[in-house]
């Protein structure tokens, strides 16, 4: 009996697998004729076409296409790892990115059926504007007082306040280390670090938790301070780098002075002791990780930077086992925005929207999940 084949360009079958970032050795074992079917020797049937479309994330519609699809990233890409910037984003980026986007824009939808205003610090900085004077209108606006800080039980404690307060002032925050709710779909920390998608009533921003939770913070501050520039896009920043992008720059810079002002940095510090003690017993005072510390000890020139970038790679190497969400935890595993399910939950119940929609939107795939969902933000029945 004959097996009808696929007539999908070679040429496609190439381009799913490199776009997925697998090698030929890494799928061969599932699809004994992969390479044949490169080649153009051989076609895939329907079933094992649609089986390497899932194994390659790629939705099957794309191997009808004449040729592969020229994917262009959706939001400007900072992205500085060793100053080189991927060409070729990786699926689980750019699904994640695409997920972030339907909800920014559903809750934007909401935002302004409710007859809400734009937030008025969203877009309201410039890279004119200064460093210390840009960082405290952020503190204020978020509440985040480093007295009150200080008075936290550790920096883990510090890092979802940030996100607490961050979510309640209306920035759309998500702390997740996958795609949605796919445990196998982790993401590379090596491809990004997080992505800020601004907006005048649904800024959102993205941190990667897959990275070391102790450089979190940082990561979090960054993508917030593009929010108060209004501007877009994904980096991978870190308290170490210097990147080429004159915004990134900016936002480090504020990051840092957000997160330890300069003039407390220097009020607290003790020149004379150990570099490896006092970081310690800083971090421990802010409420924020060595990481931080060791680069606002490097910024009032208090460490050389050879000094400081041994440092802060040994600091790092000790702490990148770490590594799990301070964000908020749906039932069933998913990370979200609380102030987005809290906001999808209620318009679900109340009918406007699916209760099919809110599923796929939340990533939960029993109806038990969102009925907890609501009973935790005292919704429902």
């Amino acid at each position: 009996m004959s097996v009808d084949r696929v007539p999908v360009k070679p040429a496609l079958i190439q381009w799913a697998r490199e776009r997925s970032r697998y090698s030929l050795d890494d799928l061969s074992g599932r699809f004994p004729k992969l390479e044949a079917w490169e080649r153009g020797e051989v076609q895939p049937t329907f079933r094992q076409l649609k089986a390497f479309a899932h194994a390659t994330h790629v939705a099957i519609g794309y191997f009808f296409l004449s040729k592969p699809p020229d994917e262009s990233m959706p939001i400007p890409d900072f992205r500085t790892v060793a100053n080189v910037h991927s060409a070729t984003p990786s699926p689980d980026l750019l699904d994640t990115i695409y997920l972030c986007q339907r909800r920014q824009d559903w809750y934007r939808d909401f935002m302004l059926a409710e007859g809400e205003t734009l937030l008025e610090f969203a877009g309201s900085a410039r890279i004119t504007d200064g460093i210390v004077e840009t960082a405290a209108s952020m503190r204020n606006v978020l509440g985040i007082n480093l007295d009150e800080r200080v008075d936290l039980g550790s920096w883990a404690a510090a890092l979802r306040h940030v996100i607490e307060r961050s979510d309640a002032r209306g920035i759309l925050v998500i702390v997740s280390g996958v795609v949605g709710s796919n445990t196998r779909r982790r993401l590379d920390p090596q491809e990004f670090r997080g992505f800020a998608l601004a907006d005048y009533w649904a800024p959102l921003v993205f941190v990667n938790a897959a990275e070391a939770k102790a450089a979190q913070m940082f990561t979090l501050v960054h993508e917030v301070a593009h929010i108060w520039l209004g501007k877009s896009g994904i980096s991978d920043t870190d308290a170490r780098s210097v990147s080429d992008s004159s915004s990134e720059r900016w936002c480090n810079q504020v990051a840092a002075e957000v997160l330890v002002p300069l003039d407390v940095l220097r009020d607290q510090l003790n020149p004379g002791a150990d570099l490896k003690v006092e970081v310690n017993r800083l971090a421990r005072l802010l409420k924020v990780s060595t990481l931080v510390i060791l680069r606002r000890i490097h910024d009032a020139n208090k460490i050389s930077e050879k000094q400081f970038r041994k440092a802060y790679d040994a600091e790092l190497g000790r702490l990148s086992s770490r590594r799990h969400s301070g964000g908020f935890q749906l039932p069933g595993g998913a990370h979200v925005s609380k102030r987005f399910a809290r906001a999808l939950v209620g318009d679900t119940l109340e009918g406007r929207t699916s209760f099919t929609e809110a599923l796929r939107m939340l990533g939960l795939k029993k109806m038990a999940f969102f009925d907890e969902l609501g009973r935790s933000f005292g919704l429902g029945d």
